[in-house]
C-alpha cells in the first residue's frame, strides 16, 4: 500500500478506506486501491456519489456482501458508526511476493489428529530442510510431457494435417515466376498447461510441508512453466527461489522467505488474496492447480467456498490433495469439504511423495469429478 506521506491530504481518506476494507475481510489489492483514487480524480468529484460509484467500480465488492461494503463507506465518510455491521474485524492477509510477536506456540506431534492443530492464530518461524535420497529424478524428467496440453494461437510449420500459410505460399510462387510449388501449411501450436501449486504450511501440515517443497522444487524444474505459493496465515511466492537449480540452495532459500510456518490457517482468505492480485489470478487461468493441504478451515468456512468457486472457473483442473486421505476411514464429511467437493476435479491422497508423483503424472488423463467418485466411496 501507499505510504500516507507521499499522498495528497484530500488522497489519505481514500487510501484509508481501503485499508478498512482489508480489515473487515475484503480482498481488495494495493492496484485496486490506486484505481479507485485514479477514478475519484477522473470525476472530478462533484459528489459523495461520484466517490461511491468509483469505489463500487474499482474495489469490485461481492454482491453477498454489498450492504457491508454501504456501511462500511457510510462509516468512512460520514462518520455513521451505527451503520457498521457487527463482528470483529478479522486481521489483514499479507501477501509476500519473491521481490508482529508470537501469540501461541503450536507443537504437532505426530500423534496427534490434523483436525487438533488447526487454528487462526498466526506465528512466524524458520524451517531448515535435510538432505535425503533423490525420489523425484523421474517425476521431473517426465513432467513436462505429463502435464495436460492446449493448442497455442501461434503456429509452427508443417508438411501435413495443417492450414494453408497463403502469404508464404504466394511468396513461392512469385519466386518461381507463377509455378505451383507444393503448398506451404502451418499449424497450431501443442504446449502444456501452467502447474499451479498452492501448499499449506499451517501447523496441522507440519508432517507434510518438507516433502511439499521438495516436491515443489523438482515441479519447478521439470515443468514449463510452474508457479509455487505457500500459505498459512499468509500467502507468500516462492517460485523464484526454487528456480535455483541446486537442491539444498533452492529449499534453503525458500524456507528463508515463508514467515508463518507452522503458524495458524487462514485459507478462504488467503486463496481470495491470491485472486484479487491480478498478476496472481493470471496464473490459475488455464491451468492444472493442485491444493495441497487438510482444508481444515477455522470457523465460517464461505470464504474458502467462494475462493474455491472462483478458482475453478478459472483452471483447467483444479485438484486437492489431502494427507487426511491417506486413511481409509477418511470422507469429505465437514461442513468445509462438503461446501467445495462440488467444484474440485480431483480430491486424492497427499500424504505421500509417492502418490502425489503419481497423481501429478496423471493428470492429463480424463478422470471422474470428485464429487462422482467419493459419492460412489460414501
Amino acid at each position: 500500500m501507499m505510504r500516507e506521506t507521499s499522498l495528497p491530504r484530500a488522497a489519505v481518506p481514500l487510501l484509508g478506506f481501503g485499508r478498512l476494507l482489508r480489515r473487515y475481510g475484503f480482498a481488495i489489492a494495493p492496484e485496486q486501491v490506486s484505481c479507485f483514487m485514479q477514478a475519484v480524480t477522473l470525476l472530478g468529484p462533484r459528489s459523495m456519489a461520484d466517490i461511491r460509484e468509483a469505489a463500487l467500480a474499482t474495489l469490485a465488492p461481492p454482491p453477498d456482501r454489498r450492504d457491508e461494503f454501504e456501511a462500511h463507506f457510510q462509516s468512512h465518510f460520514y462518520g455513521n458508526t451505527s451503520a457498521v455491521v457487527e463482528g470483529d474485524a478479522d486481521e489483514e492477509t499479507r501477501i509476500k511476493d519473491d521481490g508482529g510477536p508470537d501469540d501461541e506456540r503450536l507443537e504437532a506431534e505426530q500423534s496427534q489428529e490434523g483436525g487438533d492443530l488447526s487454528s487462526a492464530l498466526e506465528q512466524l518461524s524458520a524451517r531448515d530442510f535435510q538432505r535425503d535420497d533423490d525420489r523425484l529424478t523421474a517425476f521431473r524428467r517426465k513432467l513436462s510431457t505429463a502435464l495436460p496440453a492446449r493448442r497455442s494461437f501461434r503456429t509452427v510449420r508443417t508438411h501435413s494435417r495443417g492450414k494453408l500459410d497463403l502469404r508464404r505460399s504466394l511468396r513461392e510462387i512469385v519466386s518461381a515466376d507463377g509455378d505451383v510449388p507444393s503448398p506451404l501449411l502451418r499449424r497450431r501450436q501443442t504446449v502444456p498447461r501452467k502447474l499451479l501449486l498452492l501448499i499449506d504450511v499451517s501447523g496441522s501440515m507440519k508432517l507434510h510441508t518438507a516433502d511439499y517443497l521438495k516436491l515443489a522444487h523438482a515441479a519447478v524444474q521439470g515443468a514449463d512453466r510452474a508457479e509455487i505459493f505457500t500459505f498459512g496465515t499468509r500467502l507468500t511466492r516462492i517460485t523464484t527461489a526454487l528456480r535455483i537449480r541446486d537442491h539444498d540452495q533452492a529449499l534453503a532459500r525458500a524456507a528463508a522467505q515463508v514467515d508463518d510456518w507452522d503458524g495458524g490457517t487462514r485459507m478462504g482468505p488467503t486463496l481470495l488474496a491470491f485472486l484479487s492480485v491480478p498478476r496472481f489470478s493470471s496464473f490459475a487461468r488455464g491451468a492444472t492447480v493442485v491444493i495441497l493441504s487438510d482444508a481444515l478451515e477455522r470457523g465460517d468456512h464461505g470464504e474458502m467456498e467462494t475462493a474455491m468457486r472462483r478458482l475453478s472457473a478459472r483452471a483447467f483442473r483444479l485438484s486437492l490433495a489431502t494427507p487426511l486421505a491417506g486413511d481409509p476411514r477418511f470422507r469429505p464429511a465437514t461442513a468445509a469439504l462438503r461446501a467445495i467437493l462440488p467444484v474440485l476435479d480431483d480430491l486424492v491422497d497427499g500424504s505421500s511423495l509417492a502418490g502425489l508423483t503419481d497423481f501429478i503424472l496423471s493428470l492429463a488423463r480424463p478422470a471422474s469429478a470428485a464429487a462422482a467418485i467419493w459419492k460412489r466411496v460414501s
